[in-house]
């Protein structure tokens, strides 16, 4: 069974860092797309980085310049790395990943978040 498992939320000043990181455990094998998506209290969960195999990253407006997706392929997991923080991007971030295991290819896979919160 692939489970998703966030870590690296918590609470950051206005300008401040965090790396978030979302490890994969079970048979999966190979990433085929990697996202990290957020949700705000109140507001619909929103994209905020992706990636597919063998593409370029893609963000959304509102990170851009500031958070940076990335994988390590031999640890399973994947990362957001979020600089220059600020109030807004307050929210619960979900990792998310299509991925092949021996049994099954192309199913997608959702972790089941970790708090961010900026705040001074």
């Amino acid at each position: 069974q692939v489970q998703l498992v966030e870590s690296g939320g918590g609470l950051v000043q206005p300008g401040g860092s965090l790396r978030l990181s979302c490890a994969a455990s079970g048979p999966i094998f190979r990433f085929n797309t990697m996202r990290w998506y957020r949700q705000a209290p109140g507001k619909q969960r929103e994209l905020v980085a992706g990636v597919s195999s063998g593409g370029s990253a893609d963000y959304a407006d509102s990170v851009k310049g500031r958070f940076t997706i990335s994988a390590d392929n031999a640890k399973k997991t994947i990362y957001l790395q979020m600089n220059n923080l600020k109030p807004e991007d307050t929210a619960t971030y979900y990792c998310y990943i299509v991925g092949d295991t021996p049994m099954s290819w192309g199913l997608d896979y959702w972790g089941k978040g970790t708090l961010v919160t900026v705040s001074s």
